[in-house]
């Protein structure tokens, strides 16, 4: 039986235990004694490790931050890096979101792709190349974190109480290999003086606000002219309705990862757009669309730059109203040549009038490896060894992973380029044939650091 009739043969194992960790839901909780994110990220942690050392391998739990699953022998540490947290559930699903549901090659549930059955991917890599009797001069080392999504706080740990990794990877991203990754800039959108009775949308902040609910006051023909503008946008579904002197506005837009707004419709941005040409003369709304817009480019606060690598990103993912002041997430992705220091004189006199404010929170460097460094060579050649595709090449992206917060690893797969997989959005998947080649490929690339 050769190696791929191997892998065909445990994808149902695989397929079951994906299950067991999707039906758990690992968002960020309430940190509780011994459990700092919360009880939902520990449990799946308790999976994770269950399911590896029921495959043989030895495991540690790093009081429930993370833990890992390793075999081998020697002092260098390959490491392979995923993470069993989630983003809320979000959208409209059409499948329960912690019940895993296959339909043929597809198979739906939060946290499929990103990044739960990555995750099992590897193990399985590296039960199979345990099993076959591979030399395993290095230790080879599967950490599973619980804090990804929300600060990788989990990261920041494992390297207090454990070991530097000599090199590795994480399965958190897209084929056919990562050699940089954008910085990462958090800002903040204030209203000084509004009209708007409320607007609320967006579910997390690394995600386009893919639906807003907005409440204005009326007024004569207004509602008609709202009727007109929105439905020339390409919102998906919208609703106007006029009722005690109030106007409500419901819009949904388009859900895309924070590092590729482009790809999604950002219900509250459009709303705002569409109140200005509706006639609807209001601070804010004019700050928003000067400022903040829908454009994704930074361009309104002078942020449109980029590099030989990619632009820049802008994204705005939760809008809310709270005492009287409407408050807006910005999520933007920096060219990864350019430092903190160039970004914030770019921007620090465009961030303020007498209709808004914004507040930079924090501003990330980015992570950049040479094309030609032996872990980008080793994990790429494995890649095209297995799929043969060399048209694809080594790349820069602008989201972030535990690349940024581990030495020596970069993200290596497993999404492969032109396929929306729907991370952070409703009826997220993972496709079955997609996870066989993605063991192999991972078997490969451990095979080649081991021989680095």
């Amino acid at each position: 039986m050769d190696i791929k009739e191997k892998i065909h043969e445990l994808s149902e194992e695989m397929i079951q235990n994906l299950g067991r960790l999707v039906a758990v839901d690992s968002q960020l909780g309430t940190p509780e004694e011994g459990k700092p994110f919360g009880e939902g990220p520990a449990k799946a942690l308790e999976v994770g490790l269950k399911i590896a050392d029921e495959l043989g391998f030895q495991t540690v739990n790093l009081d429930n931050y993370c833990g890992y699953a390793e075999m081998g022998e020697g002092k260098e540490i390959i490491g392979i890096a995923g993470h069993l947290d989630i983003v809320p559930v979000g959208g409209d699903w059409t499948h329960d979101p912690f019940v895993l549901t296959r339909e043929g090659d597809y198979v739906y549930g939060r946290g499929t792709t990103d990044d739960k059955g990555p995750v099992l991917e590897a193990l399985y890599a590296m039960k199979l190349l345990r099993d076959s009797g591979v030399k395993l001069n290095k230790r080879v080392r599967l950490i599973m974190g619980c804090n990804e999504e929300t600060g990788s706080k989990c990261m920041a740990h494992y390297n207090e109480v454990e070991e530097e990794l000599s090199c590795g990877f994480t399965p958190d991203a897209n084929f056919p290999c990562i050699h940089g990754e954008k910085g990462h800039m958090s800002m903040m959108a204030y209203s000084k003086h509004t009209k708007i009775l409320s607007m609320n949308g967006g579910f997390v902040t690394n995600a386009v606000c893919d639906s807003c609910t907005t409440v204005i006051p009326g007024a004569a023909g207004l509602k008609e002219k709202l009727e007109k503008e929105l439905a020339e946008t390409k919102l998906q579904e919208y609703r106007v309705t006029e009722e005690n002197g109030e106007i409500t506005i419901y819009a949904k837009g388009v859900p895309a990862h924070a590092s590729t707004p482009t790809l999604g419709v950002n219900a509250a941005g459009v709303t705002f757009e569409c109140l200005e040409k509706a006639g609807f003369e209001d601070d804010f709304v004019t700050f928003y669309n000067t400022h903040l817009g829908t454009a994704c480019d930074g361009s309104g606060i002078g942020l449109k730059v980029s590099d030989a690598y990619g632009d820049l990103t802008f994204c705005n993912g939760i809008v809310k109203t709270q005492d009287g002041v409407i408050s807006c997430t910005i999520d933007i992705r920096v060219p990864v040549t350019l430092k903190p220091d160039e970004v914030r004189k770019l921007c620090e006199d465009k961030l303020e009038d007498e209709n808004g404010r914004i507040e930079i929170l924090d501003i990330g460097d980015g992570l950049f490896f040479p094309r030609e460094s032996p872990l980008v060579e080793a994990l790429y050649k494995a890649y095209v060894d297995v799929t043969g595709d060399t048209a694809n090449e080594p790349m820069v992206i602008g989201g972030g992973t535990y690349a940024k917060s581990l030495k020596n690893i970069i993200a290596f797969g497993p999404e492969k380029l032109g396929i929306d997989y729907r991370i952070h959005g409703a009826d997220e998947y993972i496709l079955v044939s997609g996870m066989e080649e993605a063991v192999l490929v991972y078997m490969e690339a451990i095979k080649n650091l081991l021989a680095i």
